[in-house]
């Protein structure tokens, strides 16, 4: 999770630690040069506390921590105009405004995205579908099209992925997975219930399970594999659309495909430009253009 948004969500925080941490978001681009002795006798604290609360956001201290804030600062106040992730455009924007908004708000997502990524998390990913005899992804509504999306792009290394609530048929694919498989769980709320019965079964049955969310407080995080969060501004509910969770999970689900595919990239190199051949001017030449009688 980012920094400013452990701050906002002040979970597991005491009292004395959402005064401060209230503090801190209220004057967010002094705090980088404001001393740990400024910062207590502001926030009617201690030293102690402001080292403790620190430790809480997973810093070594108050040092750490400050410097983490600074660069957060810094890149906001140096970002693209900040639109809002709900409603990015109102009636009153041109249709040049309105792109640009959009577009600000794309790259914002993939930013965020991209700052709560880690290497391991995405090697960890990728190992845990290449051992994988079978893919099953569960996902609804926008995040379903996502998942299309990556199923698309895994037949390019020969894998071919089953959109498990395809055809309502969720449980009896759950039913159907063993431990040479494994379960992608894509939703950004990860607040459907289902869910955590199936990972229920799959941990029980030693079933791998990965999930791909933007709630970085959903009790699924404790019972999967490998969680994997991107928290955006975006609401449930009141928004015009899904955009930058959408955005983010793209993102992610397109660098885990390129990261599988640059593991052996000479292998799927070949056999990209092979199936090619086959398609454009082989024996399925015919198939890719029909004749339009």
């Amino acid at each position: 999770m980012l920094l400013i948004d452990k701050l906002k969500r002040q979970e597991g925080l005491t009292p004395t630690d959402k005064q401060i941490a209230n503090y801190i978001l209220e004057h967010i681009t002094s705090i980088p040069s404001t001393g740990i002795e400024v910062l207590a006798k502001q926030t009617y604290s201690s030293h102690s506390a402001i080292v403790r609360l620190s430790k809480k956001l997973g810093f070594d201290g108050y040092k750490q921590f400050r410097l983490a804030l600074s660069e957060t600062v810094y890149k906001d106040l140096h970002q693209l105009g900040k639109v809002d992730a709900n409603f990015p455009f109102d009636s009153t924007d041109t249709t040049s405004q309105i792109s640009q908004k959009m577009a600000d708000l794309s790259i914002e997502a993939i930013r965020r995205a991209s700052e709560q990524l880690t290497p391991s998390k995405l090697d960890t990913a990728a190992e845990i579908l290449m051992k994988a005899d079978r893919i099953f992804l569960f996902a609804q509504g926008d995040s379903q099209i996502r998942a299309r999306s990556f199923q698309n792009k895994m037949v390019k290394l020969n894998r071919f992925l089953v959109i498990a609530e395809d055809y309502a048929d969720q449980a009896w694919n759950a039913a159907n997975l063993s431990k040479n498989d494994c379960a992608v769980f894509i939703t950004y709320s990860a607040k459907i219930p289902q869910y955590d019965q199936y990972i229920k079964y799959f941990a029980k049955e030693g079933v791998p399970t990965i999930l791909l969310t933007g709630n970085p407080t959903s009790s699924l995080h404790k019972i999967v594999d490998l969680s994997i969060v991107a928290t955006q501004d975006e609401y449930d509910f009141l928004k015009v659309g899904t955009f930058s969770s959408q955005v983010a999970f793209e993102y992610i689900l397109d660098t885990v495909f390129s990261v599988l595919y640059a593991k052996d990239y000479q292998k799927n190199l070949m056999n990209l430009k092979q199936k090619q051949r086959i398609i454009e001017k082989g024996e399925l030449a015919d198939l890719l253009h029909p004749d339009v009688e």
